[in-house]
């Protein structure tokens, strides 16, 4: 099913990240187009998928021309989430020559990152299908994109995991060395934070598995465990917390890590490290 970002939904954060990208681009102004194309000009850009893919930021590219503040229509051939072929057009952008030639690269830039998330996504989503293992994200996201790095892997069927540091308590290896134990560490969480917080622990060992369940985690986060280890872990559990699996899935094979019997597989890959979907703007005259 197509997505569709609400811009009327963290507004001020999206706005803040192009205002941000289009000053950054722009500088004190386009002095090439400023020189060389006529104020008035009209021209239509069409952009076009140069290799198949699952398509993504269409919303925030039409949002950039909004912020340049120019009359101009935006026509959408596809929603955020459809698979587009190559060498398809994906929407046209029509107005003043100056402000399409201005924002065409912000606007690109972003749908490019967001529509490589959304494909590699779906890529291991669709690796995983038939299992009940889910596909989600991690916060090694681009500083200053989380917001949209996280929508781009809800439209490629992704889940998100926690969204920022206060979304949820996750005790790992160095908070565990700080607090003394995983023992501690769960007691102490329970003892302060909102009871209507999850709390997840990694766990390294078997040793570490028994102590977080013994100290009641919600969740149990695997980390670089095989998959015969994985499989055991799952047993162990039996269902008394969900299971994540973690640590270098990128590289893995995610229909065997699924097969172990986790509930989630979080890929940190999906967006430290995706390669852009490659897309273009055809520009002309009109």
């Amino acid at each position: 099913m197509a997505n569709t970002i609400n811009l009327s939904v963290n507004t001020n954060m999206i706005d803040a990240i192009l205002k941000n990208a289009l000053e950054e681009d722009m500088g004190t102004g386009d002095i090439t187009t400023l020189t060389t194309i006529p104020g008035d000009a009209v021209a239509c850009g069409k952009y076009i998928s140069k290799e198949s893919g699952i398509i993504c930021g269409i919303g925030i590219a039409k949002r950039v021309f909004d912020l340049l503040g120019e009359n101009f229509e935006f026509v959408s051939y596809k929603n955020d989430g459809d698979f587009v072929e190559k060498g398809e057009i994906i929407a046209e952008v029509k107005g003043n020559a100056v402000v399409v030639l201005t924002g065409e690269r912000t606007g690109l830039n972003l749908m490019q990152r967001l529509s490589g998330i959304a494909t590699a996504t779906d890529k291991a989503v669709r690796s995983v299908e038939g299992t009940n293992a889910k596909i989600c994200d991690t916060r090694k996201t681009t500083p200053g994109l989380r917001v949209l790095e996280k929508y781009a892997v809800r439209c490629g069927g992704g889940t998100n995991h926690r969204f920022n540091l206060a979304d949820g308590i996750l005790i790992k290896d160095n908070h565990i060395v700080a607090s003394g134990s995983i023992t501690n560490a769960v007691r102490s969480a329970r003892m302060n934070a909102p009871h209507t917080l999850k709390i997840e622990v990694e766990v390294e060992t078997f040793e570490q598995l028994n102590e977080a369940l013994a100290a009641g985690a919600d969740i149990i986060m695997l980390d670089n465990m095989s998959n015969d280890d994985m499989s055991k872990a799952v047993s162990i559990i039996a269902g008394r917390a969900l299971v994540e699996a973690s640590g270098n899935m990128g590289e893995r094979d995610l229909r065997a890590v699924a097969e172990t019997g986790v509930d989630l597989i979080s890929i940190g890959a999906l967006t430290h490290s995706v390669k852009s979907l490659d897309i273009s703007l055809k520009f002309k005259l009109i």
